[in-house]
């Protein structure tokens, strides 16, 4: 097998390939609408905290409703519930788009709205997991998860380059027009889907049984119980620069949202590049490595992209920002994955998912508050700082491990 081929092994599996190529439309979608959701609440505000309050009205519920998420999808049909989330992001979308277009918009709109996509989003990212899971032998595991990352962030390369265009052109409500649109490729890739029946055991307890089930497995695995930690603390610190890049734009680099697309999709080829590295490693050892030393690419490049001032130096910049945050994530994802059997499989990884829908809020929060007080930039070095520190302090201990 080439080293081409073995990056992309998990694609010869066709429920896999079906559910990826959804994902692919969809999220380019996704991503036209978080940049043109960023600029709008700031264009009606003019205050970077409000786009911290957005995102964590948008990530909450997920947090809060996520190990349910993850109960629901172990114990009802995933792609069935994957279908239903679908539907609600695709109508969520819809609203806010027909909302801009008729200038009825306003900020508790956006609000609201971020609000149902949170909750539609505690159910449908442990139902993707668990398609995933299932979609390919165990064996493929690892280049999978790595392949859903390198379309995420795949995805931020042409989808804020669109948004860029179409916000500047034709105004923010075409953009989520067409995400509703794009939850119509995910739809159709999930109905054609076909899974064998998954065994369960004739003993199930009650709901919140299984989820203390899956609590307990967690607490007990000390790997588990670091790299939980580690999530936490590093998408806090790391993560809100994502949320604070249209006040970036504005505010210190005096540009528009045309550079605006521009740095997000340079920030997505970056993320690609580090997704499609891991991808190409067939087993998962090293990956604590990885996971470390692009930690401490954080700790370096954020603070030197908060020091920029020219767009170019920006986007240069934001190139590496993206390398090492989705090495941070992906290793961190794959490194639970392999230690998790099928039957916890959606209870563990909501729970994984919980912890990082609430920490990058909360993160958000905070940053917004220091970016209102101190500056955009030094919310953003002080992130990079928090994760030199996490480095000294926790990383020795999951070495250890």
């Amino acid at each position: 097998m080439t080293a081409l081929s073995s990056s992309f092994r998990a694609l010869r599996h066709r429920n896999y390939r079906l559910i990826f190529t959804g994902q692919l439309v969809s999220m380019v979608g996704t991503w036209m609408q978080t940049v043109a959701q960023g600029w709008l609440v700031y264009r009606l505000s003019h205050q970077p905290a409000l786009l911290g309050v957005v995102a964590f009205a948008g990530l909450a519920p997920a947090f809060l409703l996520g190990s349910l998420g993850g109960a629901v999808a172990d114990r009802m049909d995933a792609r069935r519930l994957a279908l239903i989330t679908q539907s609600v992001l695709l109508v969520q979308a819809g609203v806010l788009g027909v909302l801009t277009l008729t200038g009825h918009v306003g900020i508790p709109h956006v609000l609201i709205l971020a609000v149902v996509m949170g909750v539609a989003s505690a159910f449908d990212l442990p139902a993707g997991q668990v398609l995933v899971g299932r979609a390919v032998p165990r064996e493929d595991l690892p280049n999978a998860i790595a392949l859903n990352s390198s379309l995420f962030h795949g995805s931020r390369v042409l989808g804020p380059s669109l948004a860029g265009l179409v916000v500047a052109g034709f105004g923010e409500g075409w953009c989520f027009l067409l995400n509703a649109v794009s939850y119509l490729a995910a739809l159709a890739g999930l109905a054609m889907v076909h899974l064998p029946a998954l065994e369960r055991s004739p003993n199930r307890g009650s709901l919140w049984e299984e989820l203390a089930e899956g609590f307990r497995f967690v607490m007990d695995t000390p790997e588990l119980r670091w790299l939980f930690v580690l999530l936490a603390l590093s998408t806090f610190l790391a993560m809100p620069y994502t949320v604070l890049l249209p006040a970036v734009v504005k505010d210190v680099l005096g540009a528009g949202p045309r550079e605006l697309g521009w740095i997000m999709a340079a920030g997505g080829v970056g993320a690609t590049l580090g997704a499609l590295r891991l991808a190409s490693q067939k087993e998962h050892r090293g990956l604590i490595r990885t996971l470390l030393l692009a930690l401490v690419g954080l700790a370096l490049v954020l603070p030197a992209f908060a020091a920029a001032r020219n767009p170019w130096v920006a986007v240069a910049l934001i190139l590496p920002v993206g390398f090492c945050m989705v090495s941070v994530n992906t290793s961190n994802n794959t490194l639970v994955q392999m230690e998790v059997p099928d039957r916890l499989r959606g209870r563990v990884l909501s729970l994984h998912a919980t912890v990082f829908m609430g920490a990058l809020p909360l993160g958000s929060l905070v940053a917004g508050v220091i970016a209102q007080h101190l500056g955009v930039p030094w919310a953003l070095a002080l992130g990079g700082f928090g994760c030199g520190l996490v480095v000294l302090l926790i990383g020795p201990r999951l070495w250890a491990r």
